[in-house]
């Protein structure tokens, strides 16, 4: 398998992606404009603002819009009693309200939930993690070889201090003891220097700033099996290198500048990948798709078959589409950094073994990713438990903001409920009023249906109101909003309803021919309509016409020039 990664930088954001033959797995971005929220492996001096003796957790105040989360598990670091293997102590006897705190950023806010934070303290280096108040040794469970995880665990045991933890990176497979030696000289003083600025520190105040995503790059995801490692800025670049030069000189070679004239992400379809992550449905190769629906509380994936109905047997088909859609669902997991609770749907399948096989396929998809995860198995209703560890933002909060039109549901009221609620606050607003006309802003389809075919809907609403309706469409209010803007005279009304007078001259697109004679011409003005004589020839241009005639749902005019 062919692995790069692409870094490309401009003036507001460094975006960085994983490709694995060809395509994208993973992606990230570091923004200027978020530059000063609280990012993962950020070190803060805060203060406990609140005990939760009932969540057995606290809220520490670190400088941040909310506050940030301390479990009690996180938290035992901080405690000064003596250790008894039999009683956890409480969180109240751990922390106290006021109590300085030095805490590390392990989950960053999302929504309206605030940083999580854990005062196990890890410095995270090329071929090492330092831990300082963990005391102990352990070694990444993605090496697997017996010997060289023996061998990596005594070389961190003769480097490290007893009072410090090493945990040994798969990066560190076949260096030298030298180079765990100098990764731990380095993160040691990294280490003193956190706690002397912490000592004269203000609180709250941030101490210590995990490295950019340019330099995160390079220290955690280029490892051996990379053949290359593309940036697109020249002082990126050489950033680049010159860390490798000092830590991994073997990969120095494969550091490549792009000079392309086109944006280096779009050269590699990452953009193109980045757009179809965004969407609902995933279609796989054999014709099948997915569905991926995210909500506050879990994600739900839809296996289904779509246009692949296969040759043999009904269970072969369903068998085979369910096993492709693992692979696809994994990299979808990891290149929109799903987490949390996460629902699969496979398609139903009779075979006991087949499903099993389906739990081990997915298992072993998700070797590849570097986010923990854990499958709990397949219910009685074909279902897939799991869980991904959720430490930031996803791809979808990322990139999108809530729609401000339908808050964030994906759906909005039709244009038949908002005409008949529109109807309904007009009953109540002309109830014992002394109006001669009434003008009703709303969306171009909402005051279609009010007018109604010929204005016959706008003749009743008269009749039954005794008053003027005018109905005015305003292509800037979304399907729901609507207003009713005044109500008065039938001059003070006409004067605010009709966007056109008579004699006036407009540059205006011929949208259709007439229905009922096709040599005239339709445009519309804000929802309001223009019968254009002679204009059925020139539908779909911009021409110039004089506006004839003015009535209260539609206008007449004649083309004075076709070419505009």
């Amino acid at each position: 398998m062919r692995k790069q990664i692409l870094v490309s930088q401009d003036r507001r954001e460094l975006r960085a992606a994983i490709l694995e033959d060809g395509r994208t797995v993973e992606y990230y971005t570091e923004r200027q404009a978020t530059a000063a929220q609280p990012h993962v492996g950020n070190i803060y001096k805060g203060r406990v603002a609140n005990i939760l003796p009932g969540m057995q957790a606290a809220f520490v105040d670190i400088g941040s819009e909310k506050n940030a989360f301390l479990y009690l598990d996180d938290a035992l670091a901080l405690y000064a009693g003596t250790p008894n293997p039999e009683r956890k102590p409480q969180i109240s006897e751990v922390l106290k309200e006021g109590q300085e705190v030095l805490v590390q950023v392990v989950k960053e806010p999302v929504g309206t939930k605030g940083a999580r934070v854990t005062a196990n303290i890890s410095l995270p280096g090329r071929h090492i993690v330092l831990m300082p108040n963990s005391p102990y040794v352990g070694v990444s469970r993605r090496i697997e070889h017996e010997a060289e995880r023996e061998r990596i665990r005594q070389a961190a045991e003769r480097v490290r201090d007893p009072e410090v933890g090493i945990i040994v990176r798969t990066a560190a497979v076949g260096v030298a003891d030298q180079a765990l030696e100098q990764d731990y000289h380095f993160l040691h003083g990294t280490w003193q220097r956190i706690l002397r600025q912490s000592k004269g520190a203000k609180v709250p105040e941030l101490v210590y700033r995990d490295l950019d995503l340019l330099s995160r790059s390079v220290r955690d995801f280029f490892t051996e099996d990379v053949e290359e490692l593309w940036i697109d800025d020249l002082e990126a670049f050489e950033s680049a290198r010159d860390m490798l030069r000092r830590s991994s000189p073997n990969l120095y070679e494969r550091v490549k500048l792009y000079r392309g004239r086109e944006n280096l992400f779009a050269a590699h379809r990452v953009d193109q990948d980045l757009e179809k992550a965004l969407k609902r449905k995933v279609w796989l190769k054999s014709g099948g798709y997915l569905v991926i629906d995210q909500t506050e509380a879990l994600t739900v994936i839809d296996v289904n078959t779509g246009k692949f109905v296969g040759s043999s047997s009904l269970e072969e088909t369903v068998f085979k589409t369910n096993v492709e859609a693992t692979k696809e669902i994994t990299r979808q997991l990891r290149l929109r950094d799903i987490g949390g609770i996460i629902i699969i749907d496979f398609i139903d399948m009779r075979d006991a073994g087949h499903k099993e096989q389906i739990v081990e396929e997915l298992q072993k998809a998700l070797r590849r990713d570097r986010t923990r995860s854990h499958v709990l198995g397949m219910t009685q209703l074909g279902l897939i438990e799991m869980t991904r560890k959720k430490v930031r933002q996803s791809l979808d909060e990322v990139l999108h903001r809530p729609c401000p039109t339908c808050d964030g549901k994906g759906k909005v009221l039709s244009e038949e409920t908002t005409a008949a609620r529109i109807e309904r606050e007009l009953t109540d607003y002309l109830r014992g009023a002394d109006h001669e006309a009434v003008l009703v802003e709303c969306h171009p389809a909402v005051a279609a249906l009010l007018i109604g075919q010929s204005g016959q809907n706008l003749r009743r609403m008269e009749e039954e109101w005794h008053i003027k309706v005018y109905i005015k469409g305003k292509d800037s209010l979304h399907l729901a909003e609507h207003r009713i803007s005044w109500a008065g005279t039938v001059e003070e009304v006409e004067l605010r309803a009709l966007p056109v007078q008579v004699g006036q001259v407009l540059s205006i697109k011929i949208d259709e021919p007439n229905v009922h004679n096709a040599r005239d011409g339709i445009a519309r003005l804000e929802g309001y309509v223009l019968d254009i004589q002679n204009a059925g020839r020139v539908v779909g241009r911009q021409v110039l016409v004089k506006v004839t005639q003015v009535n209260r749902t539609y206008g007449k005019g004649i083309v004075i020039e076709e070419s505009v």
